[in-house]
C-alpha cells in the first residue's frame, strides 16, 4: 500500500528547519487535492445514483474507521445546518461506537462483525446511500460494512486511497484517489485525510445540489437559527425575488424563515400558492419559479398558452 510507504526524500525531516518541512507538508496537501481530479467522473455518478433513493425519504451514512470515521462524522454534522438535511437521514457507523470520534479504540476497526451487524440494525435499505471511507482500502469494520449494505441492495459508495483494494471492489460505486506516500510515512491523516474530506465536500454538495437544496449559488435550505443567519435569509430573498429588504423581511416573517417559500412570496405568490408550487416541484426552488412565471403568462395571454 503507497500510503504505508515510506520515501526517501523526507528521510531527515526531523533535522529540517521549520520553513522547509512546512513547505513540504503544503505540498503535500496540493498534491492530495490534485490527485482528486480523476475521480470526478465517478463522484458524478456517484451522487447521481444517490439522488433517487433519498428523493424516496433514504439516509445518508458514513462508515469508517479512525480519522476516516471521524471525517465521515465531519461532513454529515454539517448538512442539517447548511442544507436543512434531516437528521433522522443521517447514520455515523463509526469503528468503536461514538466515543471513537474523540478517544481512539483499539482493534475496534478490525471487527467485520461489528461492521455488518451495524448495518443489519439500521435496517439499511435499497433507498440508504453508504459511503465507506478507508485510507488503506483494507479496513475489515468498513469492508464488512459495505458489503452488509450492498447485500441489502443499498447505494454504496467506496472511497480508498490505494488501487485495487477490497473497499473499491466491494461497492457499486469505488472512488479511487491515489494520495501515495505520505510526508509522514503511515500518517493517513495528513494527504489521504485531506483527500477524503475533500470527497466528501465535493460528493455530499453536489448530492444536496440535485436535490434541489441550492438555487443560484445560494444556500436557500440552511436553517436561520441566528441573527447573522436570519439577515443573510432575508438578504437571499430580496436578491432572489428582486425586491427590497422591507418586503424580504415581510415574506421572511409570513414564511416563517423558509427561504424558498419567502421567495415565491415576495414575488407575489399567496403562502399556500407557494407551498403547493413547491410540493408539485419536488422542492425544486428553480422549477417551481418557472412554472409560476408560465401560470402568469398564461394569464397574461391566453391565447398564447392555448
Amino acid at each position: 500500500m503507497t500510503t504505508e510507504g515510506a520515501s526517501a526524500r523526507y528521510f531527515d525531516l526531523d533535522g529540517w528547519e521549520s520553513a522547509d518541512v512546512l513547505q513540504a507538508l503544503w505540498e503535500g496537501q496540493l498534491a492530495a487535492v490534485a490527485a482528486i481530479g480523476p475521480a470526478l467522473p465517478a463522484l458524478a455518478a456517484a451522487a447521481e445514483a444517490a439522488e433517487a433513493g433519498l428523493r424516496r425519504e433514504g439516509r445518508l451514512v458514513y462508515v469508517g474507521a479512525g480519522t476516516s470515521g471521524r471525517i465521515g462524522v465531519q461532513d454529515g454534522a454539517e448538512l442539517p445546518p447548511t442544507f436543512d438535511w434531516p437528521e433522522e437521514r443521517l447514520g455515523f457507523a463509526i469503528a468503536g461506537g461514538t466515543g471513537a470520534i474523540l478517544q481512539a479504540v483499539e482493534n475496534a476497526e478490525d471487527s467485520t462483525a461489528a461492521g455488518a451487524a451495524w448495518i443489519a440494525e439500521a435496517d439499511v435499505g435499497p433507498n440508504d446511500v453508504v459511503v465507506g471511507l478507508s485510507a488503506s482500502g483494507t479496513t475489515p469494520f468498513t469492508l464488512a460494512a459495505l458489503k452488509a449494505a450492498r447485500g441489502r441492495d443499498a447505494v454504496t459508495v467506496g472511497i480508498a486511497n490505494n488501487p485495487g483494494t477490497p473497499i473499491l471492489q466491494h461497492c457499486t460505486h469505488p472512488i479511487l484517489v491515489a494520495t501515495g506516500e505520505e510526508v509522514v510515512a503511515g500518517s493517513t491523516r495528513l494527504k489521504a485525510g485531506t483527500a477524503q474530506k475533500v470527497v466528501l465536500n465535493l460528493l455530499s454538495t453536489l448530492i444536496m445540489i440535485r436535490l434541489g437544496r441550492v438555487y443560484r449559488g445560494r444556500m436557500i435550505a440552511m436553517r436561520a437559527t441566528n441573527q447573522k443567519l436570519r439577515a443573510r435569509g432575508v438578504a437571499m430573498v430580496a436578491e432572489l425575488a428582486g425586491c427590497d429588504a422591507e418586503a424580504a423581511a415581510r415574506a421572511s416573517a409570513e414564511a416563517e424563515g423558509d427561504i424558498k417559500l419567502a421567495v415565491l412570496i415576495a414575488a407575489g405568490a399567496a403562502r399556500d400558492e407557494a407551498e403547493r408550487l413547491l410540493a408539485r416541484h419536488d422542492g425544486n426552488l428553480r422549477r417551481a419559479i418557472a412554472a409560476s412565471e408560465r401560470e402568469a403568462a398564461a394569464l397574461r395571454d391566453p391565447a398564447r398558452d392555448a
